[in-house]
């Protein structure tokens, strides 16, 4: 009876809730950057007001990610107590904001300990994952990214229908989501039968993972993706200002929704598909497709029409984010057997390092350049990827 225990199919709520709850957590990464234009005004900031929020919290994330892997802390607790307690925290921090909001320091600050709490969130929410499919778990990643896709489109969803209301109300809204994600999947998850314990931490092992050849490539693949990824959510707002004058707060905020929330299809449509491709051909081809955007970006931003614009950055939002799953999928395939987690940590804190160095870049060139000759840099990302991703096909 046990032995059967271990090998029964999961029940059907627990992937649908995980997916929710990671939806509900990952909302919380861009609610600062939704409510920016009154950040903006109680703070008395200029352009660059979106690359320091944004900044602050990947910088978060990165803190987050290397200390609970130091400190082992979803292999020495359980990860649904862990995953509780960072969208509660998570869920504090980002209401938090209304009280600090006229302080530059205590809303940066807010929004770092936001992207720490993350961390026991977003890679937490796919250790639980693992803990119950140890088989197509590239298809269920697939909905786990997209859902992470989603929880970061969603404040603009909630600026563009609630435009009207105050936004600390909005603010608010996030927090709540977060939290009752938390909650459902500590309810309604139970520890998985394959859930096992990792090993400890180790500089070592951090660098005795890079001397596989082809970790080397599926590492530098999902680096060149980052490049492109977070810069691209994070100026989505700021290219439809300039290349639809005529659009009001709402419509942008309802365009950036379905343009970030796209990336949602491409992450579950590339889940199907690597099953009869491979991870590596989706990969190959959704970077091939976000490179070629970003070059055509310069021609197409000029044109102001909604007509043309409207479909090239739906297309762009697919293949930016479609490909992510299955680099990870490629990441955790080609690692050491033995340091999968190890590996996983430091290939994510490196891709998250490399989005602060992209976005603090866009801010401040934004000062001096107009979008379109902007976004050509981000194909930097694919064109890197893509040399060394090729290696995997």
């Amino acid at each position: 009876m046990p032995k059967a225990a271990v090998l029964a199919p999961a029940p059907s709520c627990i992937l649908p809730t995980i997916v929710f709850s990671q939806f509900a957590g990952t909302s919380l990464w861009f609610a600062g950057n939704a409510v920016l234009p009154e950040l903006q005004a109680s703070l008395g900031l200029k352009q660059e007001a979106l690359g320091l929020l944004t900044s602050a919290v990947q910088f978060g994330f990165i803190l987050g990610t290397l200390c609970f892997a130091i400190l082992s802390l979803a292999d020495r607790v359980s990860p649904r107590l862990l995953f509780l307690v960072c969208a509660l925290l998570g869920a504090v921090a980002n209401a938090l904001i209304l009280v600090f909001s006229d302080s530059l320091t205590g809303v940066l600050l807010l929004r770092a300990i936001t992207g720490f709490l993350l961390a026991g969130i977003y890679p937490v929410g796919m250790k639980i994952a693992a803990s119950w499919y140890s088989g197509g778990l590239g298809k269920a990643m697939g909905y786990l990214v997209g859902a992470l896709v989603l929880g970061t489109a969603f404040p603009h969803l909630l600026r563009s229908i609630g435009s009207s209301l105050p936004w600390q109300t909005m603010l608010m809204a996030v927090s709540l989501l977060a939290a009752s994600g938390g909650l459902l999947l500590y309810l309604l998850v139970p520890n998985g039968p394959f859930l096992g314990k990792g090993a400890a931490f180790s500089a070592r092992n951090m660098l005795q993972v890079f001397y596989a050849k082809k970790f080397r490539a599926a590492a530098f693949g999902y680096f060149g993706h980052m490049w492109e990824l977070y810069t691209f959510w994070a100026f989505v707002p700021v290219v439809l200002v300039y290349a639809l004058p005529e659009a009001s707060t709402a419509e942008v905020s309802l365009i950036s929704f379905a343009v970030i929330g796209a990336g949602a299809i491409g992450c579950v449509a590339g889940g199907y598909l690597s099953q009869r491709w491979g991870s590596g051909r989706v990969a190959f081809v959704q970077l091939v497709v976000s490179g070629l955007c970003c070059l055509l970006s310069f021609f197409l931003f000029e044109l102001n029409s909604a007509a043309i614009l409207m479909p090239f950055l739906l297309l762009w939002g697919v293949a930016v984010a479609g490909d992510s799953p299955q680099l990870s999928a490629l990441t955790a395939k080609t690692a050491p057997a033995h340091l999968v987690g190890t590996a996983l940590t430091i290939v994510t804190s490196i891709g998250f390092a490399i989005t602060i160095v992209s976005i603090l870049l866009m801010s401040q060139l934004l000062e001096h350049f107009t979008p379109p000759y902007l976004f050509i840099t981000l194909a930097i990302g694919p064109l890197f990827g893509l040399r060394f991703l090729k290696r995997l096909l």
